[in-house]
Parts: C-alpha cells; structure tokens; sequence
C-alpha cells in the first residue's frame, strides 16, 4: 500500500473533519426544525361530531403558530377505542398526535378490555377545552325547572325515559351519575345514530330528556323546540347565559363535561410535545379562536390548565372518580 505523504496526510484528515462537522450541523439543524413536516392528529370518530369541530377548529388555529399543516384522519369505531389503539401503534415523532376526550380517554378503559394503557401508553401534550353537558327536556315535561325535575323522578321511578348514544356513551355515564348522586331512576333508551336522533324524539315529545353536550344542543334550545334546565358546570356558558349551572339549579356538584386533550405516543421527543403544547396555548389565547370556542358551548380552562402536567394530573382524577362509578354499575361492552 502506498504511503501518503505528510501534506496529503493532513488534507485527508482535514476533509474528514470537515466532513464529520458537516454532519453534526446537519444532523443538530434537523433536530431543531420539528415540525419540518405536516402532523397527523388522529381524531377517534367520524367527522361531523363536537370531537371533529374540537380537533378542525384546534388544527387551524395551531397552524400559524406550529408553522406546519396538521393534518385531521377520522379513525372511528368502537366509542373511539379504534382510533385509539392505531394512534398509540404509531411512531413516536412527533408526527402522530390523538385527540382524546372523556369517553375515549376515560370511561373506555372502565367499559372495554383494551390492549393499551393511557397513562402509560400515551404523553400527555396539553389540555383542550371541554363542552358541559345540558339537560336538555322535552317541552311538556311535568316540572318547571332542574329542582322540579329531580323532585319528580324520586316520586315517579322509572316512568321517565332518557335518551343516550348508547351504553357506556356519555350520556348513559352522565345517567348514571346523576341518578347515584340524586337518587332518582329513570330507563335508558339507547340511540344509535347520537345525539341528533335523540334530540328530534325530544321534540316530539317520545322520550323526557337526555344529558347532551352544549356543542349539539344549544341550537335547538335557543329555537324554543325543547327546555333546558341546567348546565352541569360550576359557570354558566358564555353562549347561553340564561341556563343556570346545577349549582343554582339544586344539583350542586353535579359537574360533567366532554373535555379534551392532546397526547403522543410514549417516547415522543420532549422537543414535539412542547412546541405542540406551546402552538395550543397560543391558538387558546388568540381572541378569534376564543370567540368560536365559545360559541360552540365550550369552556376554556385557565392557563395553568394547560400544560402537559395538569392534564396528566387530571387525567389520573378522572379515571379515580369515573372508573369506580362505571365498574359499580356493571357499564360494560357487549
């Protein structure tokens, strides 16, 4: 083998270093410029519902702040569970987000036997907004308000009907809850096509009431088709003032709400959940976004709310108080 002389010894060296610095810069500049690419977020039901306008109307506000695309694929089925799983199978880049919400990312691991564990499974990213519950009263209903209403179940047990989306649905839970912490009871009539088939009997008059989220039935309350009598909130929506919360409607404490969240799957860079977090609390904090959001029945949680942390710590309060109730009620899928 020929030996290099020393000048042509140094160069080799020398390109060699360049070469190898060459790489770091390239690979250091990669690594900052997350999100080089559009972002899937993984909504866990078809398009059209409260979770598809949450996820559509978080994607859009992000975008000037993410400085990327993020792209919305419905995967439904199975109350969410479907969507779930294919988003906790995907790569940890980043690049792969799950809305979750109360069903899907709570009551489901009490109703369903699941290959997956959210909170060991999933990071938490940032806590969205969440739409309370209303319930929503066929307009010849014996009773004048909330008080009345709770009155009137405990002196006529199972003569009322409340609709629900079916078992384990939120309204059913919702039911359910309810009827544990007012001791009333009342059937449940199971709808499979939601909330827009549970509503229209409402207005004629087939069935008594449901628990439904803001985001479905505000319009059909402000139309005078059927009664509310309460929002299971501790504040009134901004959307409809006129509703009084369960706390000043005789239920105290009753609070319920479809809330949200962001999560990636388990071993995502720190560096994509915080910039996904970071672009969040700046799409919650823009006026116009705020506007819509309350609009749609939706309550915005204060900004301390809003970090990866808290929803870890909410989430674990959630399935505390939610698991035991749904397990006590023998809520399991058929």
């Amino acid at each position: 083998m020929k030996k290099l002389s020393n000048s042509a010894a140094f160069a080799a060296f020398t390109f060699a270093g360049f070469a190898l610095t060459a790489l770091a810069l390239t690979g250091a500049a990669t690594a900052q410029t997350y999100p080089s690419r559009p972002v899937t977020l993984i909504v866990p039901y078809g398009p059209g519902g409260p979770a598809d306008t949450m996820a559509r109307t978080m994607a859009e506000a992000m975008r000037p702040f993410f400085g990327q695309t993020i792209v919305i694929e419905n995967v439904s089925g199975a109350n969410g569970t479907i969507g779930v799983g294919r988003a906790v199978r995907s790569a940890p880049d980043g690049y792969t987000v799950s809305l979750g919400n109360w069903p899907s990312h709570i009551t489901n691991g009490a109703i369903y036997n699941l290959s997956y564990d959210i909170q060991k499974d999933f990071e938490p990213v940032v806590r969205l907004p969440h739409n309370p519950y209303i319930a929503v009263v066929r307009k010849d209903f014996p009773a004048k308000d909330f008080k009345e209403m709770i009155a009137w179940l405990k002196a006529n047990p199972n003569k009322a009907t409340e609709g629900t989306a079916g078992l384990g649905s939120g309204q059913h839970v919702s039911g359910v809850y309810f009827q544990k912490v007012t001791g009333t009871k009342f059937q449940f009539v199971p709808y499979k096509a939601g909330s827009a088939d549970i509503i229209r009997d409402i207005v004629a008059g087939h069935i008594d009431f449901t628990f439904d989220q803001a985001i479905t039935s505000l319009s059909h309350i402000k139309g005078g088709n059927v009664k509310a009598y309460a929002v299971t909130s501790e504040k009134r929506l901004e959307a409809a003032p006129d509703i009084p919360t369960v706390d000043e409607a005789g239920a105290p404490g009753v609070y319920i709400s479809t809330w949200y969240g962001l999560w990636v799957p388990k071993g995502t860079p720190k560096e994509a959940i915080d910039k996904l977090g970071a672009a969040a609390r700046q799409a919650l904090a823009d006026p116009a976004t705020r506007a819509k959001l309350a609009s749609l029945g939706q309550q915005i949680p204060p900004p301390e709310q809003q970090t990866a942390a808290a929803l870890a710590a909410f989430t674990k309060a959630e399935i505390e108080k939610w698991h035991p109730l749904i397990k006590e009620a023998g809520i399991k899928a058929q």
